[in-house]
């Protein structure tokens, strides 16, 4: 194993003001006027990857940087061009990743998440006796597995666990208590097969808001397998592609938007020879050597933001555009709530009525331009719904707050 390397610790640049940060992120992530992407895709690889827990994440993500977006569209880039693929990663957070940054995802996260869901499987099938040798077992059912999709086949959860025993039983959780449960162990077994990148979730039996996969093969759904990089060299194209999106960050967003360790964040910033700069309010952020200069603010901007947005959930000190709102947007989990956004701060946040028209959640006043900027997003979010009500899994709690009064 190489000596670990850290980040340079001479005197930051130039100092990174809190306008300017917000100036990148609205042209870089493709929100602003002007700055907008032309597909999912290019969408997609401005913020790195989209957030993909909630389905409709996804769509709504690429509805807010994408003029006159379709999820048409959406749905030829995931299951016919391939060119986004579903895959679990960072955080063990599911994600939509533009094809080619499959590879270091893979290495810089998916392989740990592998690692610790693999381990953490083998010790509660033992401990709840379903099993007396875990190991074996999970190597037998990843075999079963890899040999019912082999030849290009897909099939849904529910079928794999009829066609195969080796995925029955579940584990109990909280006996007696009123959250207790049981968890079946066959979907945790494709867990550790799709973050190991054998797996995919190919197609989907539900609407664009819906998410029933169908499991596939990673290397016969993208006709390829996975180009396999070193953790370091993963690490290093990972944080250049959040440096050039998120950037000026400090140390410890890339860690937690990595999910990684110190270690491996400052070593990846050595790699790539980042340069840094401080940011208003003190602390200490970096950029990419070729990305040093001053960015031009454009003109003041509207966005509505999903549940999960990556802008939303970019970084872990989010002061520059949060402000003091995060007891009203993020829940408990840390799970960011739909966001109404002005100029690059958050100003509230935004909910669907009954008939799915949106209503904007006021923190503070915008002013004029502002209202009346936001008040066309939602409009045109409205538009966009047509009527469709979509039932988000993480509604904020002033969202939820703002229901339970209505």
């Amino acid at each position: 194993m190489r000596p670990a390397r850290v980040a340079d610790t001479t005197a930051a640049v130039r100092l990174v003001t809190d306008s300017e940060r917000r100036a990148r992120l609205a042209l870089r992530q493709r929100l602003a006027p002007g700055a907008k992407a032309p597909d999912a895709l290019t969408a997609a690889d401005a913020v790195v990857c989209l957030h993909a827990t909630d389905p409709a994440t996804i769509a709504l993500s690429a509805w807010a940087r994408v003029d006159g977006f379709r999820t048409e569209d959406l749905d030829d880039a995931l299951y016919q061009r391939r060119s986004l693929v579903k895959h679990l990663s960072m955080r063990r957070t599911l994600f939509v990743f533009p094809r080619a940054t499959l590879p270091a995802a893979q290495a810089a996260a998916s392989e740990r998440v592998a690692a610790t869901e693999r381990k953490r499987l083998i010790g509660d099938v033992e401990r709840a006796g379903l099993h007396a040798d875990g190991a074996a077992w999970l190597e037998r059912a990843c075999d079963a597995v890899r040999a019912e999709l082999a030849g290009g086949r897909t099939a849904m959860m529910a079928e794999l666990r009829r066609d195969l025993p080796l995925l029955e039983g579940g584990i109990a959780y909280g006996e007696g208590r009123s959250w207790g449960a049981t968890v079946p162990v066959g979907p945790r077994v494709l867990t550790v097969l799709s973050a190991g990148g054998e797996i995919v979730r190919a197609t989907n039996a539900g609407g664009w808001s819906v998410s029933r996969p169908r499991w596939a093969a990673m290397q016969q759904w993208l006709g390829e397998p996975i180009e396999r990089l070193s953790l370091a060299d993963g690490t290093a194209a990972l944080v250049r592609r959040w440096l050039h999106a998120f950037g000026p960050g400090t140390e410890r967003d890339v860690k937690w938007w990595l999910g990684s360790t110190l270690r491996a964040v400052r070593t990846a910033l050595s790699d790539l020879e980042a340069v840094a700069v401080e940011l208003e309010g003190g602390g200490r952020g970096w950029l990419l050597p070729d990305d040093l200069d001053p960015i031009e603010p454009p003109a003041p901007w509207a966005a509505l933001l999903p549940p999960l947005d990556p802008t939303t959930m970019g970084w872990q000190e989010r002061a520059f555009y949060l402000g003091d709102y995060r007891p009203q947007l993020f829940d408990t989990a840390g799970n960011g709530g739909a966001t109404a956004w002005w100029d690059g701060r958050i100003v509230g946040g935004w909910r669907q009525r009954d008939d799915g028209s949106v209503e904007l959640q006021y923190l503070e006043d915008p002013g004029a331009a502002g209202r009346a900027a936001l008040a066309a997003e939602a409009e045109r979010l409205s538009d966009w719904f047509g009527g469709v009500r979509v039932l988000g899994r993480f509604p904020s709690p002033l969202s939820r707050q703002l229901a339970n009064a209505g």
